[in-house]
Order: C-alpha cells, then structure tokens, then sequence
C-alpha cells in the first residue's frame, strides 16, 4: 500500500553544481529536501519514479549520475550514491537525469531507494493512463510504499523555456498545481483524465508519474500539502507532499 509520496520538480538544478556557480535551484532544492524527509519518515521501502526515455525498472542497483545533463561526476556538489555503496552497484544502470537527482537528494539524507521505474513519454495512443496507473497498483501492493514522483508541469513559460512560450501553459499549470495540492477525489479524477497529447504539446514531464502515483493509492483518502511552488527555467515546478489517511 502507498503511505506516503514526496512529489519533487524534475530539474537537475535541484543538485548543487548542476547550474554552475550560479545555484538558481537552491531555493527549491530545500523545499524537495524538505518534502522527501516529511515522507521518507514514514514506514516503508522507497521507490523513485521519474520521466524517463523508455519504460525501464531499474530495481535497487541503480546508478546516479546527471552526465546525460552535461555534468560530470566530478562537479556534482554531492557524490553520486554510487561511489558510498558496495561493489556491486558499480555495475547497476545508469538512471536517467530526473531519476538520478532524486537519488541524490534521497543519498545525501542517507536514503536508498529499494526501486527505481522510469516512465517513457505519454505517446498519443489510447489506454497509457491505463497501464500506468496499473503499475502503480503493482508497485503499491508489493508492501508498504513511500513513493518519490519526480515531474514537473509545463515547460514552456518565457525565454528561458526549453521551448517557445504557450499560452496554455498558465492556466494549465494553475489547474494541475492545485489539483496536486488538492487531491481529494475530483482533483485526482481531473488528474487522471488529464490529456496526455496535450501534456506532450506543453512538455509536461510529470504526466506520467503522476499517474503512477493514482494507481498507488488508488481509492484511499489522502492528505496533500503544498511545500513550495516555483517557476525555474521556463518551468513550473512544485513540491508536494501526500500521506495517507487514517
């Protein structure tokens, strides 16, 4: 069963060094560590799940490293988790740039993540809420879970947007940003039928996540509170935290 989940903006800037001298992400990177201490707290194992390239469950041997981003290891304000773990992971697979931050927020409070899924691009076919928000079930009923769900709203908001601006990008970023700080049951149904052609057309990244995160909790109620809210490079990010009721 999901207990808790810490939803953090999917941005490498969250990690020091990620930005060059110039930390433009530190005001947000203490509200992610913040909402990943309020949750990781709670009884569980912790599970990552990020916007990735492809559908990829990468289990607990997971590799961080941003040098997808342009950063090498060596520049990282913290070490990736893999130079403090055993042998082995120096063999596990390299996460994705969204993934990999996470992990290194989780590493630098100590924290292992027990699984990592990454989450491929929403792709214009139908029933991909579906399948992602069965796998969220999956991943919750194989025990008590703390779920780190990294995504970000749009990101096309002025001329540092990895895109042209849109003018959609306001009011959907509005709706989506406090259905998250909402969800009680008609925000999380808003959530789940948000378009998935859309969310690609405002680059999204948190659609899928997001979805994998219903499946989770399913019907349980759920108590959602908003941490920080924050437009970075031409994107809106927010961090949120929701813990299960009762």
């Amino acid at each position: 069963m999901l207990v808790a989940a810490a939803l953090i903006p999917d941005t490498a800037l969250l990690v020091p060094g990620a930005g060059g001298v110039a930390d433009r992400g530190a005001t947000l990177r203490a509200a992610a560590l913040t909402a990943l201490r309020d949750v990781t707290r709670h009884e569980g194992r912790v599970v990552v799940v990020a916007p990735g390239r492809s559908d990829r469950r990468l289990g607990p041997w997971a590799r961080a490293s941003l040098g997808a981003a342009g950063v090498p290891d060596e520049l990282v304000g913290w070490p990736p988790p893999a130079l403090e773990r055993p042998a082995p992971t120096m063999t596990g697979p390299v996460a994705g740039i969204s993934a990999s931050a996470a992990l290194l927020l989780l590493a630098h409070d100590g924290v292992a993540a027990a699984d990592v899924v990454e989450v491929g691009p929403a792709e214009a076919r139908p029933g991909r809420g579906g399948e992602l928000r069965d796998l969220g079930r999956e991943l919750a009923d194989e025990g008590p879970t703390t779920m780190v769900v990294v995504g970000s709203a749009s990101g096309r908001h002025g001329p540092d947007a990895p895109l042209a601006d849109d003018e959609r990008a306001p009011a959907y970023d509005e709706q989506v940003v406090a259905d998250l700080a909402d969800a009680g049951p008609a925000a999380r149904a808003r959530l789940g039928s948000l378009d998935r052609v859309l969310a690609g057309e405002l680059a999204v990244t948190g659609w899928g996540p997001w979805q994998v995160l219903l499946g989770a909790l399913g019907a349980d109620e759920v108590v959602a509170r908003r941490v920080h809210r924050e437009v970075l490079a031409g994107a809106t990010h927010a961090v949120l935290t929701w813990v299960a009721a009762g």
